[in-house]
This record gives C-alpha cells, sequence and structure tokens, in this order.
C-alpha cells in the first residue's frame, strides 16, 4: 500500500517539501522560510510568535537552557579559578589549568620536592573532561561564552535540549581526542573545541537540508575560523578540528542516519557511542605519547 502524499498545512493542494524545524508541520516550497538550521513555518518564523507544542516538540524550542547552563558553568569555573590565582589575564598562576587542563602527559615537582608525572596517560582521565571547562583568561572564556551563546540559542531550540547536549559532550571529548593526537604534552583549556563542534553539527544539519553553506554564511564563518586556527600562534589545533570533526559526525548521524532509518533515538546513542570511542582513543593516545619512566 503506498504511503499517502504530505501536503502543506497552508494549502493542501501543494505537496510538502519538509516540515518546520520548530513545530513539526508540513511546508510547501512557498512556506519555506530558511533558518540557521532547516527551514520554518510563516507562523514560527514571525516575531513574536505563537509557538506550537506537541509530544514530539516537548523538549524543543523555548529558552536554551542546556546552553544557558554551560555558560553558567564555564563562568563558575573561571570564577574559581580566578579567586585562586587572582589575576584575571594571567593562565600561569591557575592551579586549575594545571590540575585539570587536557594534557597527556608531563612531570611537575610537588611541594614536596618530589617529580611525579602527571596527565592522562598517568590515570588522570578526567582531564579529558575537565578541560573544556577551563578558560586562560578574561578574553579566552569571553569570546568563547559569546561564541558559545551566539550558536547554541540558534540549535538547541532547533534540534533539542538532550541532542544539544549530546552532541555538545561528543564535541567536547573529540576535541580532547584531537589535543591528545596533535599536542599531548602541552596543557590546553578551552570550549573551543566543544564550540567548533556546534559549527560542525550547523554544517551537517545545513547540507542534509540542501543549504549552500556559502549563501548561508556559515562558509565563511567555518573559513575565518579555520584560517584563525592554523594562523595565529597559541591556538590549539587538534582541539578546534577534533571538535569540528566530531560535531560533523555527530550531525550527521542525527540528520542522515536517523531519517533513513526512520528512528530518532537510535542516532543520539550513537553519538554516545562516538563520545566514548574519542575519550577511549584519548587515553590511548595518551599512552601512546608519554615517555618512558
Amino acid at each position: 500500500m503506498a504511503a499517502p502524499i504530505q501536503t502543506c498545512y497552508r494549502h493542501p493542494d501543494r505537496r510538502a517539501g519538509v516540515t518546520c524545524q520548530r513545530c513539526d508541520r508540513p511546508i510547501c516550497p512557498n512556506c519555506m522560510s530558511q533558518a540557521s538550521v532547516g527551514f520554518h513555518c510563516p507562523e514560527c518564523s514571525k516575531e513574536g510568535r505563537q509557538r506550537v507544542y506537541t509530544a514530539r516538540t516537548l523538549f524543543r524550542g523555548g529558552a536554551p537552557i542546556v546552553t544557558q547552563a554551560l555558560i553558567a558553568v564555564n563562568v563558575l569555573v573561571f570564577l574559581v579559578g580566578l579567586a585562586q590565582s587572582g589575576d584575571a589575564l594571567a593562565s600561569s598562576t591557575n592551579s586549575f589549568i594545571d590540575d585539570y587542563g587536557v594534557l597527556g602527559s608531563a612531570f611537575t615537582r610537588h611541594i614536596n620536592g618530589t617529580i611525579v608525572p602527571v596527565g592522562v596517560a598517568h590515570g588522570e582521565w578526567y582531564r579529558l573532561v575537565t578541560g573544556g571547562f577551563l578558560h586562560a583568561g578574561l578574553l579566552h572564556i569571553g569570546l568563547n561564552m559569546f561564541a558559545l551563546w551566539i550558536l547554541g540559542s540558534q540549535l538547541e531550540p532547533a534540534i533539542g535540549r538532550v541532542r544539544f547536549g549530546v552532541v555538545y559532550g561528543t564535541a567536547l571529548l573529540a576535541g580532547s581526542f584531537g589535543v591528545m593526537l596533535v599536542s599531548p604534552h602541552e596543557p590546553t583549556v578551552g570550549a573551543s573545541g566543544a564550540i567548533f563542534g556546534l559549527l560542525g553539527l550547523a554544517l551537517a544539519a545545513q547540507r542534509s537540508q540542501g543549504i549552500n553553506i556559502w549563501q548561508s554564511g556559515l562558509g565563511p564563518v567555518l573559513l575565518i575560523n579555520l584560517a584563525f586556527t592554523f594562523g595565529v600562534s597559541g591556538i590549539s589545533i587538534g582541539g578546534h578540528v577534533g571538535g569540528l570533526i566530531g560535531g560533523y559526525l555527530a550531525g550527521a548521524l542525527l540528520y542522515e542516519v536517523g531519517p533513513r532509518i526512520k528512528n530518532h533515538t537510535i542516532p543520539i546513542w550513537l553519538c554516545v557511542a562516538l563520545g566514548a570511542a574519542c575519550f577511549v582513543g584519548g587515553i590511548l593516545a595518551a599512552n601512546a605519547s608519554a615517555p618512558i619512566i
């Protein structure tokens, strides 16, 4: 038996091309309004619109709560580190970076004078996560939190809070994996790996919707950020590129695999598995690069 043809909710005589990313109503090409991710219907595109909620959209729309929570955690951790160092511009005096930054292997001298190895290769696996919530100065956290707010406030309502949180965590771990591959002996901190992952998510989403990234503006933004990554010293290439790849792969799972298998739950678990693989990969890469004691 042939499946019924889905028609536009505003024009029953016209075939629907896609569904609105906010309310899930089917819309024809004439009713599509291009958004940062996918398309919106005319009602959802209006300023001060009244949103339509269904059982499927309970975790969509509204305030970007996960984004706000992530920003709050990053700021709180920065303030705690600032209270210890007393200098918002200096990074070397912040003990949080030494103790919790992404680091494969290094030696440090403790107070008792004993030199001991530290890092992921020496059992400090938590660094692969905690490093993504640390920042080396006011400018560093300011730029990262601004970028997180801009991207998160657009992407989170479009894909849902659970998916957004899973993609962010996956990208963070992928960025840490990249650090372990490229610069395992240099302490690395910052949310930029996960933020690059959000750019990768947007790239996967727009490509799946047939949106030209150069016309949408995403292409130039990616190009500029990659130029800074490779052209400015002191920026973690492994963290940025690793996060970008991780976010794109997670986005491909959500926007390509999900629709093909007609299941929206399995791709989320696949993203979790991808993040776990990056975590394990980071540990293995750190062990492989650790000097023999």
